[in-house]
């Protein structure tokens, strides 16, 4: 349970690189969308680089112990995947859409993780859903027009909530909540008359 706490907290902390592009946008400084997404690639790397580092050569750090379930020990853990998409929203979108994406996995995932049950379910319970919509459009009405963040909080939502299997392999959410929110914010902003 403490590790859970911990995976939670460092989940959450995901949303300190909103709060340095917005602090800097606030403070006038020369943080640009270009270099914040510059800086998100060398994070990616560097996580990308990690686990390379521990699958394949045998580098065992105790945060590994630590922060890593016991199912991502042999492949790619949800943190690679986390980086990884924060980084694909914010090289492709701008950052009315990226940005609350990127607090739909920092901020929305951990939240509905800690409503769910530990049960593996394909798709998570109503209540479960509805509260991770309602956090998630609570987190992107800052952002975006209503109709582009009910469908932002409808893509992280369903992201999260819809277990997408290929035989053994499990899609890690890690991965698509920020993917989803951001196509499904755009495709509102695109298509959904204001």
């Amino acid at each position: 349970m403490a590790d859970e706490l911990k995976r939670r907290l460092v989940h959450a902390s995901g949303a300190g690189l909103v709060a340095l592009y917005l602090l800097a946008q606030f403070l006038e400084l020369p943080l640009t969308w270009e270099r914040f997404g510059v800086l998100m690639v060398v994070l990616a790397l560097g996580a990308i680089g990690l686990e390379f580092l521990r699958l394949r050569v045998g580098l065992e750090w105790w945060v590994y112990e630590k922060l890593t379930r016991e199912y991502e020990q042999d492949q790619f853990a949800g943190y690679g995947y986390y980086v990884v998409s924060m980084t694909i929203v914010v090289l492709v979108f701008g950052p009315e859409v990226a940005l609350p994406a990127m607090l739909m996995l920092a901020i929305g995932d951990p939240v509905s993780g800690a409503l769910s049950d530990d049960t593996l379910r394909r798709i998570k319970r109503p209540q479960v859903l509805a509260a991770t919509f309602g956090v998630m459009l609570v987190l992107a009405l800052p952002f975006l027009p209503p109709a582009a963040a009910i469908a932002a909080a409808l893509g992280g939502t369903l992201a999260d909530g819809v277990k997408v299997t290929y035989g053994e392999f499990v899609l890690d959410d890690n991965l698509t909540i920020p993917i989803y929110a951001a196509v499904f914010a755009w495709l509102a902003l695109e298509f959904v008359p204001v």
